[in-house]
């Protein structure tokens, strides 16, 4: 993407300033989440966003605040990250002299970027920062994040006696192989942005192929 010598100049003070705060704030992170992983999330706003008219200052922001407040995935409050993380931002930027009529546009893309959440997009900024992040979720990273959050969860790979959740409920509160079918393949059809769309299609072909492999290896038939 090409910025502005005078945005690129910005950005690079911001990256300096706000980096060490978000990590910081993410020291409790649980494995999936953290710093490298708000830093894919904005690298997938930016890469995503090169068509649209966006306000970087209103994306990237928000990107880098997007999971500031920690929420375990199997918390009671987990639907609630979203805003609790809106909040906190709300409470960050203003001691960094952040510009004040940008505050309530990032305040929203943050809470609306969560799946759990379910808030409606308002902005484009809000659209770019739910598919980059939703992107986390699918392909080798999303593959590598969802085994190390359901490690950390104490969760099995798999059903023992019906790995894939075929005739049975899924439940990925126990399984982690339930969640490709309770989330990340569903996850293309839920991208904003056409750009979104491409990557996640491709990303989604990966965990489709990984379910393959391991129904080769444990003998079970899988028809995705």
């Amino acid at each position: 993407m090409q910025f502005s010598s005078a945005f690129d100049s910005w950005n690079l003070k911001w990256h300096k300033i706000i980096r060490p705060i978000v990590v910081a704030e993410m020291a409790q992170a649980d494995p999936g989440h953290g710093i490298e992983h708000v830093q894919r999330v904005i690298k997938n706003a930016v890469q995503i966003s090169q068509s649209l008219d966006v306000d970087y200052e209103v994306l990237l922001p928000a990107a880098w605040l997007h999971d500031c407040v920690c929420v375990p995935k199997n918390s009671p409050l987990r639907s609630q990250a979203s805003r609790l993380a809106a909040k906190r931002a709300l409470e960050l930027l203003p001691v960094l002299d952040y510009p004040k009529e940008k505050l309530p546009s990032i305040a929203h893309a943050i809470e609306a970027h969560s799946f759990s959440a379910g808030i409606p997009c308002q902005s484009i900024e809000a659209e770019v920062l739910q598919d980059a992040d939703r992107l986390e979720a699918l392909g080798a990273i999303g593959l590598a994040r969802c085994l190390m959050t359901g490690g950390a969860m104490g969760q099995r790979l798999y059903h023992p006696d019906e790995p894939f959740p075929i005739t049975r409920a899924p439940r990925d509160d126990q399984q982690s192989v339930d969640h490709f079918f309770t989330k990340l393949l569903k996850l293309p059809s839920t991208m904003r942005t056409e750009s979104a769309r491409l990557i996640a299609r491709e990303r989604a072909e990966y965990l489709i192929d990984f379910l393959k492999q391991l129904a080769r290896e444990i003998d079970v038939s899988f028809d995705p």
